[in-house]
C-alpha cells in the first residue's frame, strides 16, 4: 500500500489515514481520533472545562470510560459489593459517575462485570482494532499498539480537547524498528523482552519516536504478550509501540463484542492486511536484539531502564564514564540499599505483586499459577494477584486459578491498578522490597519508601516461593 509511489511503514499509513489537517511551519497536524479512552483520575479538570465552556462530548459513542485507578481490590462484601474506604478515592469514582451521566458517555463502574483496567478492557472488549487512533490519559496507552494502532497516553488539557473535537494537535514523530530476531528459551518471557530492549536504549532511548516492533520472536507471541511489550514502550521513551496486525491478532478481535461481524468483518480484514510495513520502507532509526540470547530479566535501579539479566550483578557506578549517569546510579542504589557489584539473587523479599496493565491478563495468570501449582508462597512473603478485569477474574476462577493461588498462600484480588500505582492500601511499607510485574519502579511508586524489582510473571511466582529474588529457569 504506498501513496505515490512512495513505500511506507504501519505508523504511517496509520497517520496519514487519520490526518485532518497536515503538520506545518507554525503548527502541528490536527489528527483525527478513533477511540478514546476515559477514567476517573484524568478526567475531571477535562470535564470541568467542558462545563466551563459550555461544551459537549462531540463523540460519546467513541468514548468510554472505566473505574480503575481509584477502585479498591479488596473482596467484596456480604451484599457483593466492594467497598471504597479511601475518601478521596470514593470521591473520585462518584464525581466520573456524574460526569459519564451529564455527557452520556458509556461507562463500566466499579462492581460492573465489565469493569476493568482501561487498557485490558478494550482490547478484551473488541474496541481496540488494527489501524485505529486511539488515546487516554494514562501513559501506557500504547499497550493498543500490539493491534497495528496508534495509541498514546495524552495530558489532561488534552482529554478535554479530544472530549470536545474528537481531534488532538500532534506533532509527527519519527520511527524506530525494533527487530527481536530468534525463539524465547524457555523461562523467559515477553516481559523480558521489554526490559531487555529498555536496559539497552535508556528510558531516553525512544524520545520523539514510534517502535515497531518486529522479527520472529515478536510474531511468536500472543496478542496478550504483544500488549505487554507494547504496554511498555513510553518507559524507554518512546511515544508509542505497534506490531504489525497478522493472523494472530485477526483471530483474537474475531466474535468479540464490538469486532465487525459479516461483511464488515470481510471488509475490515481486507483493510488490515494491508496496513503491515511496505518491503521497501525504511525507518529513522532501527535495532537489533536476538531473542535466543535473552534471559530471564530484573530492574536493581529507580527507573525502568536500570535492568539487567537475573544472574548479573549490579553495576557499579565508578564504572560509568557518563557522570550524570554516574550520579543517577549511585542515588538509585543508595534508594534501594543495594551494594554495587551485588547479585540480587537471592536477596530477600517481603511483597509480590502479579498485575498491572503490563501484565494483569489471563495468560499471565495461567503462567504462573502453573508455576505455583503444588507449591507454597514462603512464611515471609505477601503474594497479591489482581486480576486485569472482572472478565479476566471471572475466566480465571472458571479454571481454577484463583484456587491454586489460594492453596498457595496468596491474596486473590477483585480487577483494578492496585499495587502498581499504591492505591488504596494495596502498598509497599517502608523499606520492603518487592518482586512487581508492573511497568514502573520509581522512588516510592508502590508506597512511600518502598523498593521494586519489575519482573516476568514466572519470576516473581518463582521469587514468592522462594522468598528471595529468584531465577525461574532454575525451579521449572
Amino acid at each position: 500500500m504506498t501513496t505515490n509511489g512512495r513505500a511506507r511503514t504501519l505508523f504511517e499509513k496509520v497517520w496519514d489515514s487519520h490526518t485532518v489537517r497536515d503538520q506545518s511551519e507554525d503548527s502541528p497536524a490536527v489528527l483525527y481520533i478513533d477511540l478514546h479512552l476515559v477514567h476517573e483520575v484524568t478526567s475531571p479538570q477535562a470535564f470541568s472545562m467542558l462545563r466551563e465552556r459550555g461544551l459537549t462530548v462531540r463523540r460519546p459513542d467513541l468514548t468510554i470510560g472505566t473505574m480503575d485507578h481509584s477502585t479498591p481490590t479488596t473482596p467484596r462484601n456480604e451484599l457483593g459489593i466492594i467497598p471504597v474506604a479511601d475518601a478521596m478515592a470514593a470521591k473520585q469514582l462518584d464525581t466520573f459517575t456524574q460526569n459519564c451521566g451529564d455527557f452520556g458517555i458509556p461507562m463500566y463502574a466499579l462492581g460492573d462485570e465489565h469493569q476493568g483496567i482501561v487498557h485490558v478492557i478494550g482490547p478484551e472488549k473488541g474496541l481496540t482494532q488494527p489501524g485505529m487512533t486511539i488515546v487516554c490519559g494514562d501513559s501506557h496507552t500504547s499497550t493498543h499498539g500490539a493491534f497495528g494502532a496508534l495509541a498514546f497516553g495524552i495530558g489532561t488539557s488534552e482529554v478535554g480537547h479530544v472530549l470536545a473535537t474528537q481531534t488532538l494537535l500532534q506533532n509527527k514523530p519519527k520511527t524506530m524498528a525494533v527487530n527481536v530476531e530468534g525463539k524465547l528459551e524457555e523461562g523467559v518471557t515477553a516481559k523480558d523482552i521489554i526490559l531487555a530492549i529498555i536496559a539497552r536504549i535508556g528510558i531516553g532511548g525512544g524520545t520523539g519516536l514510534v517502535f515497531e516492533y518486529r522479527g520472529e520472536a515478536i510474531r511468536g507471541l500472543g496478542m496478550e504478550g504483544r500488549m505487554t511489550v507494547c504496554n511498555m514502550s513510553i518507559e524507554g521513551g518512546a511515544r508509542a509501540g505497534m506490531v504489525a496486525p497478522d493472523d494472530t491478532t485477526f483471530e483474537y478481535i474475531s466474535g468479540r463484542e464490538h469486532a465487525p461481524s459479516g461483511a464488515d468483518w470481510e471488509a475490515a480484514l481486507a483493510n488490515w492486511r494491508r496496513l503491515p510495513t511496505d518491503d521497501e520502507a525504511t525507518f529513522d532509526q532501527e535495532i537489533t536484539l536476538r531473542a535466543d540470547e535473552l534471559i530471564p530479566m530484573i530492574t536493581y535501579g529507580t527507573n525502568p531502564g536500570m535492568g539487567m539479566p537475573i544472574t548479573a550483578a549490579v553495576p557499579v557506578p565508578d564504572d560509568e564514564r557518563d557522570y550524570n549517569k554516574k550520579i543517577a546510579l549511585d542515588k538509585a542504589l543508595a534508594y534501594m540499599d543495594l551494594q554495587p557489584g551485588q547479585q540480587l539473587l537471592g536477596k530477600p523479599i517481603d511483597v509480590v505483586f502479579i498485575g498491572s496493565c503490563t501484565n494483569s491478563r489471563i495468560s499471565d495468570l495461567r503462567q504462573a499459577a502453573k508455576f505455583i501449582k503444588g507449591r507454597q508462597v514462603a512464611e515471609s512473603v505477601r503474594m497479591m494477584v489482581v486480576p486485569g478485569s472482572q472478565q479476566v477474574k471471572r475466566q480465571a476462577e472458571s479454571e481454577g486459578l484463583d484456587a491454586v493461588f489460594r492453596a498457595a498462600g496468596a491474596e486473590w484480588r477483585e480487577a483494578g491498578c492496585s499495587m502498581c500505582i499504591a492505591m488504596n492500601g494495596d502498598q509497599l511499607e517502608p523499606g520492603q522490597y518487592a518482586v512487581s510485574t508492573s511497568n514502573r519502579n520509581f522512588e516510592g511508586r508502590q508506597g512511600k519508601g518502598g523498593r521494586t524489582f519489575l519482573a516476568s510473571p514466572l519470576t516473581a511466582a518463582a521469587s514468592a516461593v522462594a522468598g528471595v529474588v529468584s531465577d525461574p529457569r532454575a525451579m521449572l
